[in-house]
């Protein structure tokens, strides 16, 4: 067929503006992955099995902060994304996600893990060191993940031994001498009755009992008949919300007239779900965040208005989205510190900088030596109608 040269002429200008379109949507493509570049934030959460509805929580905690961050133009034009994964409260199943988020997703941070025993094993697996990456807020009081040795992990909750040494202070300070340990038969569970042991013995006090159930169960009867016998004035619980709902109901049937409290791994909402508000009227639970229900103070002013905006219309406050929203807070601020494209070593150098950091009415402070953010601890007590009274 034969082109004159005119029509020669627009053939090659359309193959010339195909070509220039080509390279310009390549090009805006490439753009937009430089520009919206992500902050790739881990979680391991327990979605699922007995502790998923405070893993729902954590969760939802980080997210709302995280989405405001992202809706205010991210991180040095970077937005942040929160990548969870769901390890049902399994030691092994917390290992291999941590591996996963640090190799497959390039996390540069991790956030907020529940369970000692899950740290604990993530930490003697050196797999944090390792990767050379900080795990913020992770949602336990134990101990032995608090020593000085253990650079990786920046705690902002007071440990469970600061909140066995208030609530046995308290106790004693009202003429309670004779006090039992209900608690989880694993790491967190024996971390909290060391505290408690710790405790009692400033005061030249022993244990008049102690009684345990099996992780990821709610099996309490033997431990409701052992402490019952005991006849003990005050029972501190180390357990999670289905096992304390089920003591608690449990050894109020039996009789028991023991004052009751739990450290502050349980949220009174989901205790009173679990079972009804007369059953928890009386509950003392020592709380290591500020009273988020409250206008008092800044942070608690502005979680409520960013959770109204970012929470979702069926999602209700709680210590445990609280914490973790200051937990996320504090990250954002060391993601800010670590600069424009941050590695994980950053990040890690960063959050050691934040000293005396005022999130607003709640101080977390870090340093070159110093992982544990905040030693606060106050009790508060669940109401006859089922509201946390302070």
């Amino acid at each position: 067929m034969n082109i004159t040269s005119k029509a020669r002429k627009a053939l090659q200008q359309l193959r010339a503006h195909a070509i220039r379109t080509t390279v310009a949507i390549t090009l805006a493509a490439c753009t937009y992955a430089a520009t919206a570049a992500d902050i790739v934030v881990g979680q391991v959460a327990p979605l699922s099995g007995v502790l998923a509805s405070t893993g729902r929580d954590m969760v939802l905690g980080a997210r709302v902060y995280f989405d405001h961050v992202n809706a205010n133009g991210g991180i040095h034009g970077n937005r942040i994304n929160h990548v969870v994964l769901d390890d049902g409260y399994k030691v092994d199943e917390t290992v291999r996600l941590t591996q996963e988020l640090i190799d497959q997703r390039q996390a540069v941070a991790l956030i907020g893990f529940a369970g000692t025993a899950n740290v604990g094993e993530v930490l003697k697996q050196g797999i944090l060191e390792k990767g050379r990456i900080a795990l913020v807020a992770p949602y336990t009081g134990g101990e032995a993940l608090r020593k000085a040795e253990n650079r990786n992990i920046f705690h902002i909750r007071a440990g469970y031994a600061d909140e066995a040494e208030h609530m046995v202070d308290h106790l004693v300070t009202v003429g309670v001498r004779k006090i039992a340990v209900f608690h989880q038969n694993d790491g967190f569970g024996e971390a909290g009755r060391k505290g408690v042991e710790e405790a009692l013995a400033k005061r030249d006090l022993k244990l008049a009992a102690v009684a345990t159930y099996e992780r990821n169960t709610d099996d309490v009867k033997a431990a409701i008949e052992t402490i019952r016998k005991a006849d003990v004035g005050a029972v501190i619980m180390v357990s999670v919300n289905q096992s304390t709902a089920a003591f608690t109901k449990g050894y109020r049937e039996a009789g028991g007239a023991a004052q009751l409290l739990n450290i502050s791994v349980v949220d009174a909402g989901q205790l009173v779900k679990l079972s009804s508000p007369s059953a928890m009227h009386g509950l003392g639970i020592s709380q290591v965040m500020p009273f988020p229900y409250s206008d008092t103070l800044p942070i608690t002013r502005e979680f409520k208005r960013l959770f109204a905006k970012h929470g979702g219309p069926d999602a209700t406050i709680s210590y445990t989205n609280f914490e973790e929203f200051i937990g996320a807070k504090v990250l954002v601020e060391a993601l800010r510190r670590a600069g424009p494209n941050p590695s994980s070593e950053k990040v890690l150098r960063a959050l050691e900088t934040i000293s005396n950091y005022d999130v607003g009415g709640f101080t977390v402070s870090f340093s070159a030596s110093n992982r544990v953010g905040s030693r606060y601890v106050e009790v508060t007590v669940i109401g006859r109608n089922g509201t946390l009274l302070r």
